[in-house]
């Protein structure tokens, strides 16, 4: 799973800074928490199908967000959304997003993933006016353009150098960004706290049938672990995000977000001995660079728009 700066909210109201230096602290936790996330179903890849380990990154989060919500909230859930429908579209969304990532880690570098997922803030701005009304300038779509062109230094079509799974990734990227503007859809009608709890419950009823027809055996107790400890890193990644946005603008966290490519870089390197290529590094540099001005065009805009008239004073 990867964090591509959560576009939940608008600039918002001013922080002071000891909540803006929390937010940014939970969104450190969540870029590692997800890196962690990541190389679990990488490592597990090579000996489970995938499906049983998308289940299992669904049932294991579920669990243990049923533990965490009876001893926190003690029961006191509000388990009736307003809309379901989407509800459940949106955790269809995440469920797919996952299942491509987890296919393309099988073969693919995490760095790699990780670089092309960014492009996910790049389509939630294109996406924004046809699914929101709020439509990119020419600035930021000459920034989404470029931005794709590093994708394309990334996978290098055409080249003996393509990876078809580097598409499955792309899609991801692109399902993931409907998936974050539904969340904003859900954000004035649901409770928080249900949405976070919908997404893994969902997950785990859709690949239910699909991974107890793929079920194998895990080989050993580390990959027992490691099926568990992907709800773990799930669980925590999704709630430190939560706690994030609570305290801190998403425009002011979104750049921290692209923290997560060093840790990914990391965990390659140290886990699976992965050097990332050149081209990765120079694809990963023009899309996080786009990403970042996708996200400062934004900001500004945001900031630039007028309060809504119940905050203005009254019309005469």
């Amino acid at each position: 799973m990867k964090v591509t700066g959560h576009p939940l909210g608008e600039a918002g109201p001013t922080v002071d800074a000891r909540s803006l230096s929390l937010g940014i602290l939970f969104m450190v936790l969540v870029t590692l928490t997800f890196t962690g996330l990541d190389a679990c179903a990488k490592y597990l890849s090579a000996e489970l199908p995938t499906s049983q380990i998308v289940w299992m990154r669904f049932v294991s989060h579920t669990l243990i967000l049923t533990i965490v919500t009876a001893i926190i909230l003690r029961g006191r859930v509000p388990y009736r959304s307003k809309r379901p429908g989407l509800q459940f579209m949106r955790a269809g969304l995440m469920s797919l997003t996952t299942l491509l990532n987890f296919m393309a880690l099988k073969t693919m570098q995490l760095a790699e993933t990780n670089a092309i997922f960014f492009t996910a803030p790049m389509f939630v701005a294109a996406l924004s006016g046809p699914m929101l009304g709020e439509w990119a300038g020419p600035r930021r779509w000459a920034a989404i353009i470029v931005g794709f062109l590093g994708v394309l230094i990334i996978v290098q079509p055409g080249t003996g150098n393509f990876s078809w799974p580097a598409l499955y990734v792309l899609a991801a990227s692109f399902i993931y960004a409907v998936y974050n503007i539904m969340t904003r859809q859900l954000a004035g009608t649901d409770d928080p706290v249900i949405t976070f709890l919908m997404t893994p419950l969902i997950g785990t009823l859709i690949f239910a049938p699909l991974g107890i027809a793929s079920w194998v055996a895990p080989p050993d107790l580390l990959h027992w672990v490691l099926l568990a400890a992907m709800g773990i890193f799930g669980g925590i990644g999704h709630g430190c995000l939560l706690l994030a946005l609570r305290r801190t603008p998403a425009t002011i966290l979104a750049p921290f977000s692209y923290i997560q490519l060093v840790w990914m870089s990391l965990a390659g390197y140290l886990i699976f001995a992965d050097i990332p290529t050149i081209w990765t590094a120079i694809g990963a540099s023009i899309v996080v660079a786009c990403g970042l001005y996708v996200w400062f065009r934004e900001r500004q805009a945001a900031t630039a728009a007028p309060p809504p008239l119940t905050e203005r004073q009254s019309a005469p």
